[in-house]
């Protein structure tokens, strides 16, 4: 047995033991596809293991992240900070080896994975992200970004929409230094692919402008390392590679759909190792790896150290470049924008204030990469002066993402997990159901990335119920980890995208109007600092209020005039702008009950969207004037009217509330 394949078997054992121990997981990909993966990091990967941050380093992603068990054993066997103990931990609590990838859990773990297709998303945005660095920093003599993306998929990453929407992307930018090698093996949950899916995929991606190979001797590992050299020799397209492979290969239960999620079960695990010649042990390591785990370890720390001489001499010939991309990979943005942030005085939409801040921050951080799906002028995202991101030009600041949410949200996760970049994307709150998966991961995985949503409610008018969001709002507050920002005027936005910006550890969601709302005088009214609290008193009563009407965006404006209007009458009120939910409860109690004083029961919140999570700051005794319904097609000041968002009706609702009524 050769040294490549007692290395691969032992990849192969420790994850099917690995599967058996937990008595859960997934042991037909490891068995199938382990050589792949060890031929990807053994022949062209360059990596140290004692430093996975190494900002040069090549990407992998294993994008079908049930194969977590064959990840966990390479990384172990390449020399990464996993040990035998963390494998036999699999999938057990607090555990480094949990049931699919975490990025920030295991070291050599590139993305989070596992929800099929986005992980050939975040491959495409880690190797947009290289292309960029790399043209923007790069200098004759001095490839300082130079490192490649691997990525391997399974039949359900291919089968998922997001990965022709990526797909096209990349094959649109000619981004040649991403290779993606499909472990075709023709077998998924339900049984074999061919029950749902007969299209010829190397077809599809040519036609995405990829270059396209096949290996049908799938284990001949010359062949595989062949047809790797000539997606490498690619120099405008990225490559896709199909690997003909077999479920569970060489046991019992091979090619058998049983083999995919579930344990093979102890008979067959042992016969499964006697087909191999492979000792019946578990968790058994050859003395041979042991030697190359060393091996692997020295080799890493002498490529980063070459790499280190390159980067002191860049430091040295271009001091001001490299304390810029130091710094862009700590997130340590320049955030000397705020002596230039505007100030407005007019009435305008939120998505307008938010662009023209957008162009202030841009001149302040070079590595901020933003766009739309097909919505710039609508979001207003676009930078001006910036460029479009191309083929044939790679520095271009502007992302055109065309109509694919999915492929947005992948791809900006995908440039957040390389590191140096600060991505932001826009479309309307209704179409963020397109890009649910990705936020969520985005959140789940502490990722600095940025929505910019717009069109935020029934507000927006005459596009009808289709683009009107009602339950968007509490969805995405539902999504842990996730800042949900809504601010009330023009004047709040420079202020929630200076928190997105200072938000390192997690995803942030601005949601902005279509429609102008008023800018609120702040000599009269609570400073706009108040935004940076999550939710602050805007306009008191004297002695304790009545009554707290509290509200978020364009609906703290009618609020302010339902309060003039309660006034008259004698009904003291405190209106409280609840701009972001999740900011607000990481405030000190003292604070929360300061504004939210714990003594005044009769509470109404209003906000033109799903009220149900509203209930949690006005109690069961509380009111919560919302959408309970769709939306209709008119002028949004119609439907503010026919829905019951303006003063005069919230004065009137909350009148009968206070009597009981």
């Amino acid at each position: 047995m050769s040294r490549d394949e007692i290395i691969i078997n032992t990849i192969r054992f420790l994850s099917v033991d690995q599967v058996e121990k937990a008595k859960s997981g997934h042991p037909g990909m490891p068995l199938g596809a382990s050589h792949i993966l060890f031929l990807i990091y053994d022949r062209f990967m360059k990596f140290n293991p004692k430093n996975p941050q190494w900002i040069n380093r090549d990407r992998f992603v294993l994008s079908a992240g049930h194969g977590s068990a064959m990840l966990y054993s390479l990384l172990f066997v390449m020399g990464y900070d996993l040990t035998l103990e963390d494998l036999k931990s699999f999938r057990q609590l607090n555990s480094k080896t949990p049931g699919h990838p975490e990025s920030f859990l295991t070291p050599g773990v590139e993305a989070t994975t596992g929800p099929l297709g986005q992980g050939i998303g975040n491959a495409v945005g880690m190797a947009l992200a290289e292309r960029y660095l790399a043209s923007l920093f790069n200098r004759e003599g001095f490839p300082i970004i130079d490192h490649y993306t691997f990525a391997v998929v399974s039949d359900g990453d291919l089968m998922e929409g997001v990965s022709c929407e990526v797909g096209q992307l990349a094959g649109h930018l000619g981004l040649h230094k991403l290779v993606v090698i499909w472990d075709n093996n023709g077998v998924s949950i339900d049984g074999p692919t061919s029950l749902a899916w007969s299209e010829n995929v190397l077809k599809r991606f040519e036609a995405f402008g990829w270059y396209v190979d096949h290996v049908e001797e799938g284990y001949d590992l010359e062949k595989l390392e062949q047809a790797i050299r000539r997606a490498l020799s690619q120099k405008d397209k990225p490559s896709f590679i199909s690997v003909r492979t077999h479920l569970a290969y060489g046991s019992p239960k091979q090619d058998d759909a049983s083999a995919h999620g579930a344990p093979l079960g102890r008979e067959a695990v042992l016969e499964t190792k006697r087909r191999f010649n492979w000792p019946q042990e578990e968790f058994y390591v050859p003395e041979e790896v042991w030697h190359y785990r060393e091996e692997r370890i020295r080799l890493g720390e002498k490529q980063e150290e070459e790499w280190r001489k390159l980067w002191n001499q860049y430091r040295e010939n271009y001091p001001q470049l490299a304390q810029q991309l130091e710094r862009a990979f700590r997130k340590d943005w320049d955030t000397s924008y705020l002596e230039k942030l505007p100030v407005f005085t007019e009435s305008m939409a939120t998505r307008q204030a938010s662009g023209k801040t957008l162009q202030v921050l841009a001149e302040y951080i070079p590595t901020m990469l933003g766009g739309s799906a097909d919505l710039s002028e609508s979001n207003n995202t676009y930078l001006y002066g910036k460029g479009d991101m191309a083929r044939d030009n790679p520095t271009g600041r502007n992302i055109h993402y065309g109509v694919r949410e999915h492929a947005m949200g992948t791809v900006m996760n995908g440039m957040a997990y390389h590191g140096g970049i600060l991505p932001y994307g826009g479309t309307f709150l209704v179409f963020s159901d397109y890009m649910r998966p990705s936020i969520r991961m985005a959140a789940l995985s502490k990722l600095q990335v940025i929505y910019v949503f717009t069109h935020d409610s029934i507000g927006l008018g005459e596009d009808g119920p289709t683009h009107q969001p009602v339950e968007h709002l509490s969805s995405l507050r539902l999504i842990p980890n996730l800042w949900v920002i809504r601010p009330a005027d023009a004047n709040e936005v420079p202020v929630a995208w200076d928190m997105a910006i200072n938000r390192k550890d997690g995803p942030t969601a601005i949601i902005l109007s279509r429609q102008k709302l008023p800018i609120i005088d702040r000599t009269k009214y609570a400073s706009v600092e108040g935004v940076r609290r999550g939710a602050y008193v805007l306009a008191d009563t004297e002695g304790e209020p009545d009554i707290l009407l509290m509200a978020s965006g364009s609906e703290v404006h009618p609020c302010l005039e339902a309060k003039e209007l309660l006034e008259k009458e004698g009904i003291k009120v405190r209106v409280i702008n609840m701009v972001s939910f999740e900011v607000f409860e990481e405030q000190p109690i003292s604070y929360k009950e300061e504004v939210l004083p714990p003594s005044v029961k009769k509470r109404v919140a209003v906000e033109a969207g799903s009220p149900h999570l509203w209930y949690r700051y006005v109690g069961e005794e509380g009111l919560v004037i919302g959408m309970v319904s769709f939306g209709k097609s008119a002028p949004g000041d119609v439907l503010m009217r026919e829905f019951g968002f303006t003063g005069e009706a919230i004065a009137n609702r909350v009148k009968k509330f206070l009597v009981g009524v």
